[in-house]
């Protein structure tokens, strides 16, 4: 396949398809370990101005300890930081096993010269990041220029050594179904591990359609390439009911191999107090008080 040429997308059919995983029904031990596997794929964020090395040790705390009270309860995925906050992060986390991501490539916006872009990116590699969230040049993709945007990913695929690379589309500004595939397809052949919804920063953000687009892109590079890459819908996700659909739908399109935080992560910070409340429903019968779980 041409790195460029991408499949039209059937609007009407992706439609039908993610109506039919919202009518899905759970029984309730599959909920159970449904909203468990969804805890272990968050990436808890904080990407603000005001954010401090206080704030992202807190966080750190946080995913370390999401509720004591409750049992057998799954850690995050990863925390997400700017890349002057990696340090912080990595020291405060340990050896807890939980990842550290950091934004590059002057998030949100991604305009900025490859240059400052590759020094990002290298700066939060250099103070341990083990995974790194890129923007595409949004504005150069919308003009048809593919080749710079696959260049840059391909580039900064270089840039992370080590580190997986997540590649963030922000479908909410590329105005089309076609353009989230053809989108995808190139983040992929230039190298991406992850290929990633939206920054959280712009509307719409992740939605099930996009989602499932970039779901069966991947099924599409991995039955011609033999190479898995990961999904991360971010943003707008905030209920346990609509990240068990998002499951759902991994799992009917890519099947059980992508049903892990190896695979598959929630960039939806303020979907862990859902799932906690959720889970303290299923342990104690009741939902108890929203004041037992920290907001940050």
């Amino acid at each position: 396949m041409n790195r460029f040429s991408s499949p039209v997308v059937d609007q009407v059919g992706i439609e039908e398809r993610v109506a039919r995983f919202n009518t899905r029904s759970i029984k309730k031990g599959s909920k159970l370990q449904a909203l468990k596997l969804a805890l272990n794929m968050i990436d808890l964020t904080t990407l603000e101005g005001k954010d401090t090395p206080g704030k992202v040790e807190q966080m750190c705390y946080k995913a370390q300890h999401l509720a004591d009270h409750l049992n057998d309860i799954p850690t995050v995925a990863a925390i997400c930081v700017y890349p002057n906050h990696v340090k912080t992060a990595r020291k405060a986390l340990g050896n807890s096993g939980i990842k550290v991501a950091s934004v590059a490539t002057a998030f949100p916006s991604g305009n900025s010269s490859r240059k400052v872009k590759l020094e990002d990116t290298k700066m939060a590699v250099d103070h341990g990041a083990d995974e790194v969230d890129m923007v595409i040049s949004r504005g150069e993709f919308l003009k048809g220029n593919y080749n710079f945007v696959f260049d840059e990913i391909a580039a900064i695929k270089e840039a992370c050594g080590l580190a997986r690379l997540k590649v963030i589309l922000e479908t909410g500004e590329l105005s089309t179904l076609d353009n989230v595939r053809k989108a995808s397809d190139i983040a992929m052949y230039a190298g991406a591990d992850f290929i990633k919804t939206s920054t959280g920063k712009i509307q719409p953000a992740a939605t099930m359609p996009v989602t499932l687009v970039m779901l069966q892109a991947i099924q599409d590079y991995y039955d011609h390439t033999g190479v898995m890459v990961g999904m991360k819908p971010a943003g707008g996700i905030s209920t346990s009911k609509s990240a068990i659909q998002y499951l759902v739908m991994l799992y009917e399109t890519l099947g059980d191999a992508w049903m892990n935080n190896h695979w598959f992560r929630f960039g939806a910070s303020s979907l862990a107090n859902d799932i906690l409340l959720q889970l303290g429903k299923e342990q104690f019968g009741v939902y108890y008080s929203s004041d037992y779980i920290s907001k940050d």
